[in-house]
């Protein structure tokens, strides 16, 4: 009989059951992750400055750009996994793993060694001043150094979770969470590292969370684990993951796009104290983002291995359901928003100015926040299912095709107002693309399951 972690249940156990076994791991673990970048705000805020966080702010694009590459490999290894089970095809699934492995290796040191080298006149790109730059570079310089053990840690757990054990992916995380929060304070406030000290906490609480990740894929007895002749990078299996992983991968690239152009923005509208500002609202916007994505993370597997196992019928009803919960995050942060938008923003910094202009910009950039539940569920489903075309136009709708156009469109006659409501106009108007996609591929579904 199949056990409860085994992939096999994935396919005959009750979606709701399902769906809470594995998302509610994720949801703990993305929680956690975006908490412990949230702490990080705040200890930097308090610790370093109000300039600290506008500096923490500029190093959101590379952030963004490495979390790309990083997605690039996890999330179509995660999908080519799961799917990979499904069809019972365990060899091949091993082989995932040895690629995703050797991948991230290779990606992590291009990364580093490119943006070493220009990393100064990148982050005066981004809109960094003389005196914000000091404390992006400080931060970056650290984070680079780290980035080929962010890659891995974030590949290897996008595996854990598709292979059957969203638990361990969780614990994996809430142990880097827990360390994060243990060192930031003692970096900055007892070693008086500044905000290298941050950066240092995170690196070396990844470190350790990716150990216990490679001492779980080293046992031979799990179904998916390190062996001989899995690691050689085979061209099907790199064009599949990159194909499926194209579409997050665009996202995050566009996000980083993004980035720069609203810290552009704000730099010549509303000065460093406006970056600093949507570094806040960023970090609180972050935190349901993620919580949504646990959801997702909770969804890809069941929906994957079932679309493996032709049983459209349960690919359906894990999504509706996905949805269901993450329109409500969505709304609840809305709600939270709208209504207490000083509190929140006090946890991160006492400076009056701050203060007032974050709490400004966060009513706008949660004005209709309840659609990005939707959207987001909406696009993991097509790259659940192997879908990367649509996933990839959904992912561009929103960022490229909207929200690009009008951050670069109304600043110049609205002012730091014009970046601000850029970003909910972009949310509405992808939203009505996203449901005529996903409407027409649930027609789809219906027909060939004919249910």
């Amino acid at each position: 009989m199949a056990q409860t972690n085994s992939p096999l249940v994935i396919g005959t156990d009750p979606i709701g059951r399902l769906l809470w076994r594995f998302a509610l791991p994720a949801i703990i673990a993305m929680t956690a992750s975006s908490l412990y970048n949230i702490v990080d705000s705040i200890f930097i805020g308090h610790g370093v400055g109000p300039l600290a966080i506008s500096g923490l702010a500029l190093t959101f694009p590379l952030m963004n750009l490495a979390a790309a590459f990083g997605s690039l490999v996890g999330v179509g290894a995660s999908t080519l996994v799961s799917v990979k089970l499904g069809q019972r095809d365990y060899e091949g699934a091993n082989r995932i793993l040895g690629n995703v492995l050797v991948l991230n290796v290779v990606l992590g040191l291009l990364f580093t060694a490119v943006f070493w080298v220009l990393l100064d006149p990148i982050l005066y790109f981004f809109g960094a001043s003389d005196v914000t730059i000091v404390y992006a570079r400080d931060y970056m310089r650290v984070i680079l150094i780290g980035n080929v053990v962010t890659h891995m840690y974030l590949g290897l757990n996008s595996v854990l979770r598709s292979s059957g054990f969203p638990k361990m992916a969780m614990y994996a995380t809430l142990l880097s969470v827990v360390i994060n929060v243990i060192l930031n304070p003692l970096f900055i406030f007892t070693f008086k590292w500044g905000i290298a000290g941050s950066a240092w906490a995170t690196v070396i609480s990844q470190v350790i969370s990716l150990t216990l990740q490679m001492i779980h894929f080293s046992r031979r007895d799990q179904l998916l684990h390190f062996q001989r002749g899995i690691y050689r990078l085979r061209g099907e299996l790199v064009r599949a993951m990159l194909s499926i992983g194209l579409s997050p991968f665009l996202m995050n690239l566009c996000a980083c796009m993004i980035v720069i152009l609203i810290n552009r923005g704000l730099q010549e509208h509303g000065g460093d104290m406006a970056i600093g500002a949507y570094g806040i609202v960023n970090r609180i916007a972050f935190l349901f983002v993620m919580i949504i994505m646990g959801f997702n993370q909770g969804m890809q597997p069941i929906a994957g291995y079932n679309y493996g196992a032709r049983l459209y019928g349960r690919v359906l009803d894990v999504t509706r359901l996905t949805m269901r919960w993450a329109v409500g995050i969505s709304t609840l942060g809305f709600l939270l928003c709208q209504l207490t938008p000083e509190l929140i923003i006090r946890m991160f910094t006492s400076d009056a100015a701050l203060i007032a202009v974050a709490v400004y910009g966060l009513r706008i950039v949660f004005a209709v926040y309840p659609v990005v539940g939707f959207q987001m569920v909406s696009t993991n489903f097509f790259m659940s299912i192997g879908k990367p075309r649509q996933a990839i136009f959904l992912s561009l709708t929103r960022q490229l095709i909207f929200l690009i156009p009008c951050l670069i469109i109304l600043p110049p006659f609205l002012g730091q107002l014009g970046v601000w409501v850029s970003i909910p106009i972009a949310d509405v108007m992808a939203a009505v693309i996203t449901a005529i996609l996903l409407v027409r591929q649930f027609r789809s579904f219906k027909q060939e399951a004919k249910i």
